[in-house]
């Protein structure tokens, strides 16, 4: 693919360059029909019995794409006391947000229990202190599956080797914990980690926790958990993640499982880079073109500070090059290195990657920043976070969060 921001008219007739001048660079940029498409999409993981997708707010909190979550039918996670008051503000009643904390203190599982929010407890220790805040109370138990999935093992979230979670040898502990408090189980979940493109383990983990669901007694709900991947590699034409095709080879499984527990509780997936990912771009500036020791630099002001995967996860983001608000051509390639205005040795966009050449005034277009991009933005040397911007489903431009100033920054001083 030459270009994926023309392929998909992502900017929907507006310039990238009329954008940045209007407000700053870096700059996130979203599109509201994909956001929209994604969201529709994981609401019909599950046609045939009750269910809902919980879109998990971690990957992008910002308040207008809460609203549009809100509108699209879905639930959602939170993790902390602020995703619940984003929600809150976002207009999301309690009963459709589920609280999946981990290691958190008594002050913050109270706010979500004095406004009966469902919550999950990650650990048997934390089980213990929901039921002394809360004896006779509902809850859910998150567990672990005993299988792992994603492309770095900083986002597996399942299996031997995580945190998270509690290990199927450990539930008749859950069962004494919860009679000790009389507490009613009223769910169990699992995640398994993030960004997995082949649907084996996610199957896998899925028929293990329904195996391990007939243990309990009159479940309301199960949580399969999230991480369905996006092609972050698809200017090399990368398949989209088979959705159809999980969604066909797990009804059987969950056919299975309905026969044999006798009832049918409500099934819930946690989606959250897959609706929102690549709904979002960065436009930065190229500021400067160096070479050292035989490696090309192209300079930008989009550092580790804007977007932090690929130093933190070595994640790889498509980037496109773009002069006078169009993309160069990608017909003649050489090696070059992107990097950021950060002072880290690591602060890499893109490592050896091949692009056409590049020059200085030209905008780096970073494909797929819609997940853990802004939320996981810091003002790290003192620069402050960039601002966002919508493009409405009728292609009109809207400001969802303004770029901070160095006055906001002393604010906190």
């Amino acid at each position: 693919m030459n270009s994926y921001i023309e392929h998909v008219d992502f900017f929907k007739g507006n310039d990238p360059e009329e954008l940045v001048r209007e407000y700053g660079t870096p700059l996130y940029v979203y599109n509201e029909d994909i956001i929209r498409k994604h969201m529709e999409s994981v609401s019909k993981v599950i046609e045939k019995y009750p269910y809902t997708a919980n879109y998990s707010v971690k990957a992008n909190t910002n308040i207008h794409i809460l609203k549009i979550a809100l509108e699209s039918g879905i639930n959602c996670d939170a993790m902390s006391v602020g995703e619940i008051k984003m929600l809150e503000a976002a207009g999301f009643p309690y009963d459709r947000i589920f609280f999946v904390p981990n290691n958190v203190s008594d002050e913050e599982m109270q706010y979500a229990i004095d406004r009966d929010i469902m919550i999950s407890l990650d650990s048997l220790s934390q089980l213990e202190q929901y039921g002394q805040l809360n004896p006779g109370g509902r809850c859910a138990v998150r567990i672990n599956p005993g299988v792992g999935a994603g492309h770095n093992e900083k986002v597996v979230t399942g299996g031997k080797k995580t945190k998270f979670g509690v290990p199927e040898y450990d539930i008749d502990k859950i069962f004494e914990i919860a009679g000790r408090y009389n507490l009613t189980i009223a769910g169990i979940n699992q995640h398994i980690g993030s960004l997995f493109m082949n649907p084996d383990p996610y199957l896998e983990a899925v028929s293990n926790l329904l195996n391990i669901a007939k243990r309990f007694n009159n479940l309301e709900f199960i949580d399969f958990g999230g991480g369905y991947g996006i092609p972050y590699h698809k200017l090399d034409d990368e398949a989209e993640y088979p959705m159809e095709d999980f969604k066909e080879r797990l009804l059987p499984i969950l056919d299975k499982f309905v026969e044999s527990y006798g009832k049918t509780p409500l099934f819930k997936s946690e989606p959250g880079r897959f609706c929102v990912a690549e709904g979002s771009v960065i436009l930065g500036r190229v500021h400067a073109i160096k070479e050292n020791s035989g490696v090309e630099y192209i300079g930008t002001d989009v550092g580790m500070n804007v977007l932090v995967r690929p130093s933190m996860y070595d994640s790889w983001h498509d980037i496109e090059i773009l002069r006078d608000g169009k993309p160069v051509s990608r017909d003649n390639l050489s090696e070059r290195t992107v990097s950021g205005n950060i002072c880290e040795s690591g602060d890499l966009l893109a490592k050896a990657r091949l692009l056409p050449e590049t020059k200085k005034g030209d905008l780096v277009c970073v494909l797929d920043t819609g997940a853990y991009g802004y939320s996981m933005c810091s003002t790290y040397n003192s620069r402050p976070r960039p601002a966002e911007v919508m493009i409405t489903g009728d292609g009109k431009v809207k400001c969802i969060r303004r770029a901070e100033t160095y006055e906001d920054l002393f604010r906190y001083m």
